[in-house]
C-alpha cells in the first residue's frame, strides 16, 4: 500500500509539476494573446466609428443638397409671382386705386394723407400739439 501511495503523490507532483510550468509558460502567452485581440477589437470598433462619422456627413451633406434645391425651387415660385403680379399691375392704375381703397376701409383707425398738387402731404404736426394744450 505504501507503494501505491507514493506512485500516486509522484504522479501528482508530476501532474503538479507540469501544470505549474505549463502556467508559468502559458500565462505570458496567454497575456499577449489577450491583449492583442482587444487591440483588434478596439481598432475594429474605432473603424466602425469612423464609418458612421463618415456616413453621417455623407447624408448631412445630402440633405443640405436637397434643402437648398428646395429653396431654388421656392425662388423660382416667388419670382414668377412677382412676374405675374407684377405683369398684371402694369398699365392698371384702377386696380391699384381699388387696392388703395380696400386697404383704407379694412384699417379703420388710421390717419390718411392726402397729398397735394406736388404730391407732398399735408402734415398734422399741429394737431398733435393741440391735443397736448388740452391735457
Amino acid at each position: 500500500m505504501n507503494k501505491i501511495s507514493i506512485k500516486s503523490i509522484i504522479v501528482i507532483a508530476v501532474i503538479t509539476g507540469v501544470v505549474v510550468l505549463g502556467l508559468m509558460f502559458g500565462m505570458p502567452m496567454y497575456n499577449v494573446w489577450q491583449q492583442e485581440m482587444t487591440g483588434k477589437a478596439e481598432f475594429s470598433r474605432a473603424e466602425q466609428n469612423r464609418k458612421i462619422k463618415v456616413e453621417e456627413a455623407k447624408a448631412e451633406k445630402e440633405s443640405a443638397i436637397f434643402r437648398a434645391e428646395a429653396e431654388v425651387e421656392r425662388a423660382k415660385g416667388v419670382a414668377k409671382a412677382n412676374e405675374i403680379i407684377g405683369g398684371s399691375l402694369k398699365d392698371n392704375k384702377d386696380y391699384l386705386v381699388y387696392l388703395w381703397i380696400q386697404a383704407l376701409y379694412d384699417e379703420s383707425n388710421s390717419v390718411i394723407y392726402v397729398p397735394t398738387e406736388a404730391n407732398l402731404p399735408i402734415m398734422e404736426a399741429a394737431r398733435f400739439n393741440l391735443n397736448n394744450k388740452h391735457k
